[in-house]
């Protein structure tokens, strides 16, 4: 006969391989779902500032872009970050995290900015901004899951722009 502890350790080690199965299903069932979606990025107003060593860039964009599509019920929440990729005669990868937001389950995923401002600065590390003619911005996120991977998934669709030859002279 068994003892009230070995059916209790029995229950419990049943429930915990039930509960595991589970889990490993709640990740299969949306592993090979497409997030991708489309999102159209502008820049409204572009400059470049020096300060001392470095160049400061500013700019307001215009972000627009649907991510109801992405929301399912193994998703809790989306981490959105806005990057600025270039290149400059020091670097050949040049990588700015310029905003960001984090979405939850159950929030407004229809996103339309207008005229918004970095959240971060636009930090070069030298004079690579000034002139620079291939500024692209790209829209990611990170889909934060109930169980599974942690994917970090790239919108569709990109924006270039070009910062001026000339530094702003007005204050910041």
């Amino acid at each position: 006969m068994n003892s009230v502890l070995q059916r209790g350790n029995s229950i419990l080690a049943y429930a915990l391989s039930a509960l595991a199965f589970l889990t490993f299903c709640c990740f299969a069932s949306t592993v090979f779902l497409n997030y991708s979606t489309n999102a159209d990025i502008k820049t409204v107003k572009v400059l470049v500032a020096s300060r001392d060593v470095n160049d400061l860039g500013f700019l307001t964009f215009n972000l627009k872009t649907d991510l109801t599509d992405i929301f399912n019920w193994n998703v809790k929440q989306l981490f959105m970050y806005l990057t600025a990729e270039y290149v400059t005669k020091n670097n050949q990868l040049n990588q700015v995290v310029l905003w960001d937001k984090i979405i939850l389950r159950g929030e407004n995923a229809v996103l339309d900015f207008k005229n918004m401002n970095t959240k971060y600065y636009f930090w070069d590390d030298g004079d690579g901004l000034r002139g620079n003619k291939n500024i692209t911005l790209t829209l990611s996120w990170n889909i934060i899951p109930n169980a599974g991977l942690l994917p970090n998934i790239y919108a569709s669709g990109m924006h270039s722009f070009k910062f001026p030859v000339e530094y702003t002279s007005s204050k910041m």
